[in-house]
């Protein structure tokens, strides 16, 4: 099925131009060019796509400009003129602490913070700290594609406990992973979920964490999205759910939430010393030191500075999901969203263009000239029919887009 081009006057209502928090003002709209900056979003367009001119709606980073202060910040210590081995500072520790006091109500000790370079090296980590070759580790696919190769590039076994979609919602099947439970010492827990959009309630979450109490199961929680959550739902963090949360491992950044993913800085936070010790072993036999000069600087900053940012972005967000929406719902009534909680990662339902998912992939790419990520790198068989949209970019330009469909 080849659909037709839409023309503006289609497209709906503008949104305002820019959001406003005290006295700074965030330009969402405007258009930054990446070309050239050797960023993979734009740069491996021909080698993905086929194509280097496709609208590139795919790699989870944003093309929104970083917070001010922290793009001040770097350059303050950039004009050091020497950027030698470092050390992670207390106020690196205290920009944790606060964040995630003020943001989630959860105090945490400082021994309990471990730094480490990006959160899909901790789940490598975390499989070996945990696991032996051979061992199943559970996930829950569609999932992040790296939990795939996390598990089979250390020569684990997948052992998937599918979402179940139903209405329009993804919910987890608990018979389904009191199953796994059984055979498995760990699960790779993503919440919010990506790419499905769920922020997952507390009795979910509950529910997940009596299982892993009952079959001894450690978690590794990536809740690098808790802070991207729209209005009418609220991040738990797992490990506060729990009168015993030595078994969960939670792992947080400001990567995703203030785009600087980039830098490769992110932290865990292990109440259990023994846990907490096996992954520090583990980081250590591979001689990493994620304490990067301009890392610290850009971390630091982000959680110290970055919270009215935060706000007029979710806002800008908010107002493209629901332009997006009304889009879809107007003019593609044969795709459908899976309304997101959280995160700036749609998941579009495509099913009902019954192609198949190389026909999908050609139609999105040749025929409207979009670059997103194929359903199918999210679990072959769960991800089938669908497409991921990231809309971390000026709103005229996801809007452009979809006209191009």
């Amino acid at each position: 099925m080849v659909m037709k081009k839409k023309s503006n006057s289609n497209l709906p209502p503008p949104c305002p131009d820019v959001s406003t928090r005290g006295q700074a003002l965030y330009d969402f709209d405007r258009e930054i060019s990446r070309g050239g900056s050797h960023c993979v979003k734009y740069d491996e367009r021909l080698t993905v796509f086929g194509r280097a001119d496709v609208i590139p709606l795919w790699v989870a980073d944003m093309d929104f400009a970083a917070p001010q202060e922290i793009t001040e910040a770097l350059i303050a210590r950039a004009r050091h003129p020497i950027y030698g081995y470092t050390r992670f500072p207390d106020t690196l520790y205290d920009a944790v602490i606060n964040w995630v006091q003020q943001r989630h109500g959860w105090s945490v000790p400082r021994e309990w913070i471990v730094f480490c370079p990006g959160v899909v090296p901790s789940l490598n980590a975390a499989i070996n700290a945990f696991t032996n070759v051979g061992d199943p580790v559970i996930i829950q696919p569609p999932v992040y594609h790296p939990f795939f190769s996390a598990i089979t590039n250390n020569q684990r076994k997948l052992l998937p406990n599918p979402l179940r979609l139903k209405d329009g919602r993804y919910t987890i099947d608990f018979d389904h992973l009191a199953q796994c439970a059984r055979q498995a010492q760990l699960l790779l827990l993503c919440s919010p979920h990506n790419p499905v959009g769920r922020v997952w309630d507390e009795q979910e979450l509950t529910s997940l964490l009596e299982i892993a109490e009952e079959h001894d199961l450690v978690i590794v929680s990536d809740e690098i999205h808790a802070d991207l959550i729209y209005p009418g739902h609220k991040h738990h963090v797992t490990a506060t759910l729990t009168k015993n949360p030595r078994r969960v491992i939670t792992a947080l950044s400001p990567s995703k939430t203030f785009n600087i993913p980039g830098l490769s800085l992110s932290t865990l936070i292990i109440s259990d010393a023994k846990l907490r010790a096996r992954m520090t072993q583990v980081f250590n036999a591979m001689h990493i030191n994620a304490a990067n000069p301009f890392s610290i600087v850009a971390f630091e900053t982000a959680y110290q500075a970055g919270a009215p940012w935060l706000e007029a972005l979710l806002h800008y967000l908010q107002g493209t999901r629901a332009a997006v929406e009304t889009y879809l719902t107007n003019h593609l009534p044969e795709i459908k969203l899976i309304q997101p909680q959280g995160t700036y990662l749609l998941w579009l339902d495509c099913r009902a263009l019954k192609m198949t998912d190389a026909q999908l992939k050609d139609f999105f790419v040749h025929k409207a000239g979009i670059g997103m990520n194929p359903g199918t790198q999210f679990g072959e068989k769960e991800g089938s029919g669908f497409m991921r949209l990231n809309i971390g970019a000026p709103r005229k330009i996801i809007l452009s887009a979809l006209q191009q469909v």
